[in-house]
């Protein structure tokens, strides 16, 4: 790649007061990115709609020489870059309003796959969670889905292993730059995992493994899949926060179920019963939901049935077809029909087969 390109891309993570969001806002009001760092104070104003005064507390030019340092330990580290204006650049991610602009990884890897799953977990993973892993990575062998998780201890790094045990493409998303490993004990696991998968991360390297990283951390593996998979979980941990992003995402969230009483479930159970999450009933009902691995010809029989549906039906489907995954109330407004009226031809669609309900009432077109 083009050093100097590369250059300005780390650049933009230096920029004082301009965060993810603001930085694509930014991308999306300028013609190129050198003009980011090259136009004067009133040409960048009147292109972006910034005050002179956030443009001056940016300070371009000592992100520029930041960015010169670190450029280097990127080259030498034989890293990968993911330019969010890249079409290599996770697409799935770059739905998400608060992406990263770039990302670094090394390994094999395919960030954007047709189909792609994470798997999350607890810390302290019990036999019965270990279980439930073996199942799901198992049955995962052959069908062209990539697994997604953190390579933190427990659920994480069990499922990790089991994908280079079953030749499963897997991404460790980490907390920290590609400089170090943590824990250090996964480095073995992490090296196989290079030859179908490998390791990815929005931090630049030297960047340490710091708590307030892993919530970042947290909102990749949700914004590049298809699905998040609770296995085990406390009342509060990381986990929980990934399904509550990837609901914000809206993606399917799915946690397994456990006992009452133990610890390590509860955080499961309540995704469940607060139906932010489906039920996960193993790797066959998974499967069937997400529609992976099965011969379909749902295109042609969605045709025919759109023919005979009524014009409100009609609506209902044109307006998630255009703006995505909706909320019922939402849906309900757009389409200026009461709440029960919407809620019936919901339902309606959905027994049909051509819409999907999501957790928290949303509801999104089947492909």
């Amino acid at each position: 790649m083009d050093t100097h390109q590369l250059q300005l891309q780390i650049a933009i993570s230096f920029l004082q007061g301009i965060g993810s969001i603001r930085a694509r806002l930014l991308l999306s009001k300028i013609p190129d990115l050198p003009s980011l760092f090259n136009l004067s104070l009133r040409e960048l104003e009147q292109l972006t709609g910034l005050s002179k005064k956030i443009i001056r507390q940016m300070d371009r030019a000592n992100a520029l020489k930041q960015a010169e340092k670190y450029m280097r330990l990127v080259e030498n580290k034989n890293v990968k870059s993911f330019f969010i204006q890249d079409s290599d650049y996770p697409r799935r991610l770059k739905q998400c309003e608060d992406a990263p602009t770039l990302l670094f990884g090394q390994g094999n890897l395919d960030l954007n796959p047709l189909r792609s799953v994470a798997i999350v977990g607890t810390r302290n993973a019990t036999e019965y969670g270990r279980e439930m892993c073996e199942k799901l990575i198992h049955s995962l062998i052959d069908k062209n889905i990539v697994v997604v998780s953190g390579m933190a201890y427990g659920i994480d790094i069990c499922v990790h292993q089991l994908c280079v045990k079953y030749n499963v493409p897997t991404i460790g998303v980490l907390g920290h730059g590609l400089d170090r490993l943590y824990p250090s004990v996964h480095k073995t696991t992490a090296t196989r995992m290079m030859e179908n998968g490998g390791l990815l991360t929005e931090f630049l390297p030297g960047t340490l493994p710091d708590r307030e990283n892993f919530p970042r951390r947290n909102r990749i593996v949700a914004g590049m899949c298809d699905a998040t998979i609770v296995v085990e979980s406390k009342g509060r941990g990381g986990s929980l926060i990934t399904a509550e992003l990837a609901n914000d995402y809206s993606r399917d969230v799915f946690a397994v179920p456990g006992n009452l009483g133990q610890i390590y479930s509860e955080g499961c159970n309540k995704l469940i019963s607060d139906s932010k999450a489906h039920l996960y009933l193993g790797p066959e009902q998974f499967l069937k939901w997400m529609d992976w691995g099965i011969a379909k010809e749902k295109v042609s029989v969605q045709h025919k049935l759109f023919n005979s549906l009524s014009n409100d039906e009609k609506v209902m489907l044109e307006l998630l077809q255009t703006e995505g995954a909706q909320h019922m109330d939402a849906l309900a407004h757009r389409s200026q029909m009461p709440i029960s009226k919407t809620s019936v031809i919901l339902f309606q669609l959905e027994m049909s087969g051509m819409i999907k309900a999501l957790p928290g009432k949303k509801y999104i077109l089947v492909a």
